[in-house]
This record gives structure tokens, C-alpha cells and sequence, in this order.
């Protein structure tokens, strides 16, 4: 068969590669991008220069920030009990009209005249590109040089509520105790600051759903379950380009 013929043949998927191929590729640095002709790989490229939902891949110990801290959201897993609000208001003092994660609830037809309901846990993304940082105008909201983590600096803040409309995941409100918008920081100043190594959200949940950890700790759960290969990842909204680094998941 002709190069020409080849080039016209559907992609099959990466995902019907066996994961065990899949690896012997990335072993070689070589990320499996097309697979044909019942399995056939016929198209690889450099895994540095494959792209993902966060932009291209990080060779090891290039990763902006050390740590950079990420969450995993195991989505078929969440029951919305609710745990993980209650735990999120009670370790950071959040007032009852306000919120930094939520749980979004969609129904979907799986068969003719039956329907399930999925739940999707939602909070900051603390993307690599924040369109809320960008369009500050007192920096109030800025991204933290060492670990990435969207922050607030709450007496910087004015109240104009550009931060709000600019953010893609509708992730934060505006305190009126304070004066000043509020949202996630990973619980930072509440729990990482002070040596434990999880989130309120994610120590609360019963399901495991919620998986904090640190991307440039390649032992790490979170780490381990964006980059299995047979699992499919995904974000939210990447269409805006803000690289955000809380990912989803079925498994």
C-alpha cells in the first residue's frame, strides 16, 4: 500500500493501542499520535512536543513551578454528598451566599426514555494562563511564583469584579465581608501552609473522587492518574487557552 492510501485511512484511535505498546513508545520519548490499519502505529512524535490540555508536555524537572499542584477529579465516582462543601466552608470560613467549590449536576440520556444524572465538582482551575490575573488592574489576584497556586491578596482588591466575569469556570464571588473576592487557593493558607498535604475538599470525600497532588512528584496518585495511558483525561473549557490544572476523569 501507497503512502497516498495510507493517508486516507481513519484514524483508529490511540486508545485501541495496548497500553503496554503505548509505553514502550514513551520509553523512547515518542508519543503515539495515529493508529491504523488494525493497530498499525504509523504516526509518533516527540512526547516533549506532544501537546496536552495543560500545552506541551514537560520533560522531567521542567515543570514551571515546584510544586505544582494539581487536582484530579474522578468524576463517575462523585455521589454529591456534599462533604466536600462542608468541609471547604468550614476550613476556610466561607459565608453561606458564597462558595469556592461547588457541585454542577446534568442529566443525560443514556437509552431511549432513560436518563442518568452525573455530577461534576467544580472550583479553580489555578490555570497556567489565568484570564482572571490578566485582567486584574491592582494585581490583587495573581498566580504564586513558586507553586502556581491563583491567589488573593484581599486588601488589593477594589471590589470591580472583573476577575468574576473574566473567569471561564464561574469559580468566584464576591465577599462582602471583607469587600474583596473570594475563591479557592487549594486551601493554602488553612491546611498546605501549615504542613498537611491535601485539601479540605479532598480529605472529606468518601469516594475518592477529589485527588490532590503535586505534578513534578511522579510517585504521586495524582501524577499517576493523568498519565496512565489507557485513561482518558480531560479539562474543562480548553477552548479559552487558560491551561488549567484540574483535570477530569472516569475510571
Amino acid at each position: 500500500m501507497k503512502i497516498d492510501d495510507l493517508e486516507k485511512l481513519e484514524n483508529e484511535g490511540v486508545e485501541n493501542l495496548p497500553s503496554e505498546e503505548r509505553r514502550r513508545f514513551l520509553r523512547f520519548g515518542l508519543a503515539v499520535t495515529g493508529v491504523f490499519v488494525g493497530g498499525s502505529v504509523l504516526s509518533l512524535t516527540s512526547a516533549r512536543k506532544a501537546e496536552s490540555a495543560m500545552g506541551p508536555v514537560p520533560a522531567a524537572g521542567s515543570f514551571p513551578y515546584s510544586p505544582h499542584y494539581t487536582m484530579v477529579m474522578r468524576q463517575n465516582r462523585c455521589i454529591d454528598c456534599e462533604r466536600c462543601m462542608e468541609a471547604c466552608v468550614k476550613t476556610n470560613n466561607v459565608p453561606s451566599y458564597g462558595y469556592r467549590t461547588t457541585i454542577l449536576q446534568q442529566e443525560r440520556e443514556i437509552a431511549r426514555g432513560e436518563k442518568e444524572r452525573v455530577f461534576m465538582p467544580v472550583l479553580c482551575n489555578h490555570c497556567n494562563r489565568p484570564p482572571c490575573v490578566r485582567v486584574c488592574p491592582t494585581t490583587a489576584t495573581y498566580k504564586d511564583k513558586k507553586n502556581g497556586i491563583v491567589m488573593m491578596d484581599y486588601k488589593r482588591c477594589i471590589g470591580c469584579k472583573t476577575c468574576m466575569a473574566a473567569c471561564p469556570y464561574n469559580a468566584r464571588y464576591f465577599k462582602e465581608e471583607n469587600r474583596a473576592v473570594d475563591k479557592c487557593n487549594f486551601c493554602f493558607d488553612t491546611r498546605l501552609s501549615k504542613g498537611e498535604s491535601t485539601t479540605a475538599c479532598s480529605a472529606a470525600c468518601p469516594a475518592g473522587v477529589r485527588v490532590f497532588g503535586d505534578l513534578t512528584n511522579y510517585d504521586s496518585e495524582a501524577y499517576k492518574l493523568i498519565h496512565t495511558p489507557e485513561k482518558v483525561v480531560w479539562v474543562l473549557r480548553p477552548e479559552t487557552g487558560a491551561m488549567p490544572n484540574v483535570f477530569y476523569m472516569n475510571d
